[in-house]
């Protein structure tokens, strides 16, 4: 399916490894002009190589997202060759701490790297694509939002922030030609470290099988249970940022589009 996206702009912020990562090599493929953002310079522009080597255009925007002259930063490179079209604001952290050991300092920071530091971009890109009355802004979010855990409170509600701030855009951009929506990942195999961390843990506590597959399974239904029976996969997510972003959906703002196997169980 042709997307409609050639000659498009993306700036995808945390897109040197990871779900990011794998958004910006799809897009790149479906024709876009892509940045890739992060803070480590080498990795960064590995990916962007990566992306030049199977013929597609990428730059690479270096920045902390955290402070405004990083954002400004960001900014500048993002734009040095033309306007943003698609702001895809996933750059983020995932702290592992309970309630106990979460402090106040700790809420405060993680709220500045996961929800401020996407509406310092909102507030340096989107001005722009309101002027050329199109645009797509998209947060990935996630199901721990809407179903938290005791684990990890301050990372949870940093998630439901964004979901609650995209559907606000929207609601600002109405008529404007830009939509402002939601891709909410499941628990994701980011990684080949993720991978050997989960056999690990599958042998640690008896989830294991006599195949990757089987582990997997075995280990996704104890921590993780959905209807697929598996863990997602990166390009999973950039698929669904990739349809958000194209043309194709015009007439989707405001909403949230889950993927995650069925882990999270609404019928809204």
């Amino acid at each position: 399916m042709d997307l409609r996206l050639a000659g498009k702009k993306a700036l995808v912020t945390g897109s040197s490894s990871g779900i990011g990562e794998a958004i910006v090599k799809l897009l790149a493929a479906e024709g876009v002009a892509v940045v890739v953002h992060g803070r480590d310079e080498s990795r960064a522009n590995a990916v962007a190589e990566a992306i030049r080597a199977k013929g597609g255009e990428a730059e690479v925007a270096l920045g902390d997202l955290t402070t405004d002259a990083g954002a400004d930063a960001v900014a500048v490179a993002a734009q040095a060759f033309g306007p943003i079209d698609i702001l895809v604001n996933n750059a983020g952290v995932i702290p592992r701490r309970s309630w106990t050991e979460t402090t106040a300092t700790d809420w405060a920071q993680i709220y500045n790297s996961n929800v401020i530091s996407g509406v310092r971009m909102i507030q340096r890109l989107v001005p722009q694509m309101r002027e050329r009355h199109w645009g797509r802004v998209i947060q990935i979010g996630g199901g721990l939002s809407q179903q938290p855990q005791a684990g990890g409170p301050n990372y949870n509600a940093t998630l439901a922030a964004r979901h609650n701030l995209a559907v606000s855009l929207a609601r600002e951009l109405k008529n404007t030609g830009v939509t402002s929506n939601v891709v909410a990942p499941g628990a994701i195999l980011s990684s080949e470290a993720a991978r050997a961390q989960l056999t690990y843990l599958a042998q640690a506590h008896g989830w294991g099988g006599e195949t990757w597959e089987e582990i997997e399974h075995n280990a996704t239904q104890a921590l993780a249970p959905n209807d697929v029976g598996r863990l997602g996969r990166p390009e999973e997510i950039a698929a669904a940022v990739a349809y958000l972003a194209s043309p194709l959906a015009d007439y989707v703002s405001g909403a949230t589009i889950r993927v995650d196997g069925g882990t999270i169980r609404s019928v809204i």
